[in-house]
């Protein structure tokens, strides 16, 4: 009786080796370098956003109110980054500065510049401060003039009115379109593998070459992949129903329906 758990485990990786369609056995047994891997992905995400968040920010106050300065740089910027792609921008970054002599005798070379995972963040903030400047901008171009022209009638100044009216009024609009630029930067993060990182896409990758397997490692790192955005969806939209509930349709109720008595 003492043999029959050990039995039966061998059983299931027995099946799991020879019959069954992956070996699931096999991903259960490295889950651990998945959840690592997880925490990779999830890490240069969140600080790439927080970063390219606050990056866009300024810049697109510029480009939505026209800057003479600033308008034509930032618009430079933003083409370049969106008109390329990710992983060519993280190659740019991660292989091309280091064949520069200045950049290799630079105080930043040694401990950023030469490191994978600092390269892939400034790629990933860069790329996603570039998309979130355009929507942002045209969220802000798109505020009800009704609403600024309250504001200067209250007396509000130019700084007043874009802190407490139009980016309050922006950042709601153009929440729909964050969630999916979240959900892009999370696919787009597969790059860090591509650059030694040990990201979810790179664990599965790592376990095919290890194993010598198909799938079993790309099917892990998907599944992986959709649980992140299945909640990253859900908290979206708990977002848009908290701070976009004053745009819903409100419900009429059956006493508001009922047309006034004849007089």
């Amino acid at each position: 009786m003492a043999d029959e758990p050990g039995d039966f485990i061998d059983m299931i990786r027995a099946f799991s080796e020879t019959s069954a369609p992956i070996d699931f056995v096999l991903i259960f047994d490295n889950l651990d370098r998945f959840i690592y891997g997880s925490l990779v992905t999830l890490e240069l995400t969140v600080l790439a956003l927080i970063l390219g968040g606050m990056l866009s920010v300024p810049m697109a106050l510029a480009r939505a109110y026209r800057h003479p300065l600033l308008n034509g740089p930032i618009w430079c910027y933003t083409y370049f980054f969106r008109a390329t792609p990710l992983l060519v921008q993280t190659y740019l970054i991660y292989y091309g500065l280091g064949q520069f002599e200045f950049v290799r005798d630079s105080f930043l070379w040694g401990p950023i510049l030469s490191q994978a995972w600092w390269c892939a963040l400034i790629a990933f903030t860069l790329n996603t401060a570039a998309y979130t400047t355009e929507f942002l901008r045209g969220a802000i171009e798109a505020t009800p003039h009704g609403e600024i022209e309250a504001a200067k009638a209250s007396g509000m100044s130019a700084v007043t009115r874009t802190r407490r009216v139009v980016l309050p009024n922006a950042f709601r609009r153009a929440l729909p379109a964050y969630s999916n630029e979240v959900i892009f930067m999370l696919h787009g993060s597969v790059v860090a593998s591509t650059i030694t990182l040990q990201d979810i896409l790179g664990v599965g990758r790592w376990l095919n070459g290890r194993y010598y397997l198909a799938y079993e490692g790309f099917i892990a790192a998907m599944v992986f992949y959709m649980i992140l955005v299945f909640f990253i969806a859900k908290l979206f939209k708990w977002w848009e129903r908290r701070w976009l509930a004053h745009l819903r349709p409100r419900e009429t109720s059956t006493a508001d329906a009922k047309p006034a008595p004849a007089e």
